[in-house]
């Protein structure tokens, strides 16, 4: 499997990323069963998160780095300081707490990746960066990144951090896909535009896309008329998108491959370092996205996809 690599880390990171949003001990053959063969297939990076399933994703993956005793071979990327019912908690004092509890879940005593979930503009990006320091300089964290994180507020983060002889944010986790959403999947998300690529290409600052696949978009399974996932109608249809899903089953015939598998191979061929968050769970879903990470575009394809230019 391609792999990237991201400042602070010793380890490479794979350019599939196994998500876990579904993980918990009560399904934890099926963990097994997906982390198992995610590695087998030479994939060593798994996404997490404070909240996801209530901290039981955090708990099942934990169980099983301690029953196969390798955590130094896995890359461990989770989020913390998400908002609550009350509000954004991207302050120092969440985001301690919520750290100290992933890493208990985790059973480790290090966070490779560790992202903000999401971002709170009104706290000055000095206040983070301080407080994100001290745990990098107490071992607790590896690196730092930015999930839903706007590309002026990572570059005004960093320059901070720059000027103070601090370590920055070395990567950002938005969506990036192929489909552009029409509006956030989620309150306080970010989808990439234009400029943030370009602003991406200037940096070389890595992207770890969640939803790279646009969430199924490119299965071939929806249509214009179909309007059942609702969701998926309000963020993804659109003329444009429909376009480019024509412009991805076109390319996918001739190259002898899928029209979702293209999707993928588009956000991995960027002109900066890119990782996809997968959800895959089962051994079809895994081989389908190992194939679609090994295709290769040329520029002018990406921008074909994107733009039909």
């Amino acid at each position: 499997m391609n792999t990237i690599q991201i400042n602070g880390l010793d380890k490479p990171v794979t350019t599939l990323i196994q998500g876990s949003d579904y993980f918990k001990p009560s399904v934890y053959d099926k963990v097994c069963q997906v982390l198992d063969r995610y590695v087998a297939i030479g994939g060593n990076t798994i996404d997490t998160a404070h909240i996801y399933c209530g901290g039981e994703s955090e708990i099942a993956i934990g169980q099983w780095l301690k029953e196969l005793n390798n955590r130094e071979d896995i890359v461990i990327l989770t989020k913390g300081a998400h908002h609550d019912q009350n509000g954004p908690r991207v302050n120092p004092e969440a985001i301690k707490q919520d750290l100290s509890e992933s890493l208990e879940r985790l059973g480790t005593d290090y966070i490779d990746l560790y992202a903000l979930h999401r971002d709170d503009p009104d706290v000055p990006v000095s206040v983070i960066i301080d407080a994100l320091n001290e745990h990098i300089e107490a071992g607790r964290i590896k690196a730092i990144g930015g999930s839903n994180w706007t590309t002026e507020r990572i570059q005004a983060a960093n320059d901070y951090a720059s000027s103070k002889g601090l370590i920055g944010f070395s990567f950002s986790s938005p969506n990036l896909s192929l489909a552009k959403a029409n509006e956030p999947f989620w309150k306080g998300c970010v989808s990439t535009d234009s400029a943030d690529i370009k602003w991406h290409e200037k940096t070389q600052l890595p992207i770890l896309s969640w939803s790279s696949q646009a969430r199924g978009f490119f299965t071939g399974r929806f249509t214009p008329e179909d309007r059942s996932n609702e969701d998926l109608v309000r963020v993804f249809y659109s003329d444009a998108n429909w376009d480019r899903l024509r412009r991805a089953e076109k390319l996918a015939k001739e190259k002898g491959v899928t029209a979702i598998q293209i999707a993928l191979a588009y956000v991995l061929n960027q002109k900066f370092p890119t990782c996809a968050l997968i959800g895959a769970q089962n051994e079809q879903e895994l081989v389908s996205c190992l194939e679609g990470s090994e295709i290769e575009l040329s520029s002018n394809e990406v921008d074909w996809l994107e733009n039909g230019e």
